[in-house]
């Protein structure tokens, strides 16, 4: 019986070892799950490989989705027939007619030894099939389209183009990282790189009304659907800041001022991570990109917290940024004309390379402990679910 398939390519996953199998599961889980919503669909997971069998009315609408799964290094749409040479070549026939291109090579793997013809057997007879009824002509060294024939015990699977997908690992198998996400360009790029990595994210979000508005909290959201399309929900805390911003203004040197609310920033999220059980924070910065982003404002920034940071844009340039975030679909949404608490009261001259002995000297001028407890007591939950609903939760942090 034949029959249209996907067929999912793990890459990086195959270097895994004896945590192959745990790796393969949670990606079909996760595969499972981020196309949930589309009908008519079935899986298949072998001992190396994951089936997705399909109805050809939402083939492109699967193909989509895909590519957008952590993990999935390449995938094809392939034929499936069974191992009968005759039913090979009319099914090769079918494949190639619907191929644009003018020429093609036949290349097959025989893992089933029992099946009577060799490899170059199978090629000789499949290209003699497809050159008999197309327009098609062999060229073996730089083929338009290699068509590739498996025959194996379960049956024989014939592909061509091999789609890219996202790559990386399967979201969730590297644990919970905690992004701070300002709603500008760096931090959405930063936590789709880090869930590439396998890292199941949430998100805390500093707001400080009035100073910013319900559109700036509007475009995180938005870009945390636009990150969620594993369709597994996100939690989004938001901070109410205005009290320690305009705290820090009213006390600390102008000059320091970025490099306090960094720190204060830090604080709240440490302890929000580790009561949401998240192993790590997640950070847009670059290394250069702005005063507070130097290696010495890093490192007085860092002092404060004993979890990892992870910076996946340490060293990327902004144009490299600039590009990821159209490819994923975040920058429009960062570009909207709202701003965040990162970018009032900016200060004319921050400084680059910031004095311990003068930071704690202005923390020490105002009771920023109290502050921030009493900011984190007052956070609002939100959940973007896997149907990219906005849920609003009960305060989880007293």
């Amino acid at each position: 019986m034949s029959e249209n398939l996907i067929l999912i390519r793990f890459g990086e996953l195959n270097t895994k070892g004896k945590n192959k199998n745990s790796f393969i599961k949670l990606l079909y889980d996760n595969t499972r799950k981020a196309t949930a919503d589309i009908p008519s669909l079935s899986y298949e997971l072998t001992h190396d490989r994951i089936y997705v069998h399909y109805e050809d009315v939402v083939e492109e609408q699967v193909i989509n989705r895909l590519k957008e799964i952590s993990g999935i290094a390449s995938f094809s749409r392939v034929f499936k027939t069974e191992n009968d040479i005759e039913k090979i070549q009319q099914r090769s026939l079918e494949f190639m007619q619907l191929q644009s291109g003018r020429t093609f090579k036949v290349r097959t793997r025989r893992a089933d030894k029992s099946f009577p013809f060799h490899s170059d057997e199978v090629n000789r007879k499949v290209a003699g099939r497809i050159l008999a009824n197309t327009a098609f002509r062999v060229d073996v060294n730089e083929p338009d389209i290699l068509l590739e024939i498996e025959i194996r015990i379960e049956g024989v699977f014939i592909y061509g183009e091999k789609i890219k997908g996202a790559g990386g690992y399967p979201l969730g198998i590297a644990g919970k990282g905690l992004v701070m996400l300002s709603g500008g360009i760096d931090s959405p790029v930063a936590a789709y790189l880090a869930m590439n990595r396998g890292i199941k994210i949430e998100a805390i979000h500093y707001a400080s009304p009035p100073y910013t508005s319900e559109q700036a909290k509007q475009k995180v959201i938005d870009l945390l659907k636009v990150l969620s399309k594993h369709r597994l929900p996100i939690k989004l805390h938001i901070v109410p800041f205005t009290t320690i911003q305009e705290t820090i203004y009213e006390k600390v040197d102008e000059s320091y001022a970025i490099t306090i609310m960094r720190r204060m920033m830090y604080r709240i999220a440490e302890r929000v991570a580790k009561r949401r059980n998240c192993l790590a924070l997640i950070s847009g910065e670059s290394v250069g990109q702005v005063a507070s982003q130097t290696l010495h404002s890093l490192k007085m920034i860092n002092e404060v917290t004993n979890l990892p940071v992870i910076r996946p844009l340490a060293t990327t340039d902004k144009l490299d940024i600039i590009n990821i975030s159209q490819k994923i679909g975040t920058y429009d949404i960062s570009i909207r004309p709202f701003i965040d608490c990162c970018t009032i009261f900016t200060p004319k001259n921050p400084v680059t390379r910031p004095n311990e002995e003068h930071v704690l000297k202005y923390e020490e001028s105002f009771d920023y402990e109290t502050l921030i407890w009493d900011a984190i007591h007052n956070i609002k939950t939100l959940t973007i679910d896997e149907n990219f609903e906005v849920v609003e939760g009960v305060d989880e942090f007293f």
